[in-house]
This record gives C-alpha cells, structure tokens and sequence, in this order.
C-alpha cells in the first residue's frame, strides 16, 4: 500500500492543478472607446492585443473620442493618451490629471484627429494608452479618417 499512497497524491495534485486552473480571475486590465458617447469598442482579457480599426464618418467630425481604461481595479496615475502616425512617431498628445474616480473619462476631439490626418498625409493613425501602471504604452485603435470627412471637418 505504501508504493500506491505517491501515485495517489501525485493525481490528487495533478487534478487540483487542473481545477484551479479554471478559477476565474477577478479585475484585471480592459478599455471601452466610444465616439460621440456611442461604445465602437471594447477589449478585456486575451482580446486586449487585438487592434481594431475604426472609421472616423462624417457624423463624429465635430464630436469627440472618450477612452475609458481599466486596470485592475486600480486608479491610474500619469494617464495619456498619445496620436501616433505608421512610423511610431507622435503626432499629439493629451494629458490627464489624476482623479480620484476608479474610470474616469478621457476625451480627445475628432477635429483635431482629422487635422493631425492632414498634416501627415495620411488617412490612418493609432490611438494609444500610457499609465504609470502601463508605462510602455498600449495600442487601442487604428483611426481611419475617410476623405468625406476631412472634407467637412471645419
């Protein structure tokens, strides 16, 4: 008896390995971005990689882009939220102060998006987040602007 009592505990390990293995985890790191108060986007978990390109249409050219982050539960300190044009470099950045609300709002305008667009002639640039808990920076979106809406951007 004594040679089945590891093999016994070895399985017993193995299967509470295996169950705790699907233990949900709670918190953890996610962010909405909407257009004109309308949710376009929304990442948590394995799809927070995954970038999405959005189309900026006639209808948002005098709205405004809010980007909400979450990580963890935490608030975030040092918040910005950074235009980049397909070579990495910086085309404008917003700074946020730090607030006591767990997801406050960040809000960037559309027609100052679309003019970085014309200057850097380019109908594409990406959206980015940086924290201090996330300092290197995450790529939310692709923002693709349509000629139309440059056209009517005043």
């Amino acid at each position: 008896m004594n040679n089945k009592k590891p093999i016994v505990m070895i399985a017993l390990l193995a299967f509470c390995a295996t169950l705790f293995s699907f233990v949900p985890r709670f918190g953890g790191e996610g962010f909405q971005v909407y257009v004109d108060n309308k949710l376009v986007l929304e990442r948590y978990g394995k799809e927070i990689d995954l970038v999405k390109t959005l189309t900026l249409d006639e209808y948002s050219a005098n709205g405004q882009i809010t980007v909400k982050y979450y990580h963890c539960g935490r608030i975030s300190k040092g918040r910005v939220i950074t235009i980049k044009d397909d070579q990495q470099k910086i085309l404008k950045q917003w700074k946020f102060t730090d607030v006591a609300e767990a997801t406050p709002a960040m809000n960037c305008s559309v027609k100052e998006i679309i003019g970085l667009q014309k200057s850097n002639n380019s109908n594409t640039v990406n959206l980015y987040y940086a924290s201090s808990e996330l300092p290197g920076g995450r790529h939310l979106a692709a923002l693709q602007i349509s000629n139309a809406t440059a056209r009517k951007a005043p």
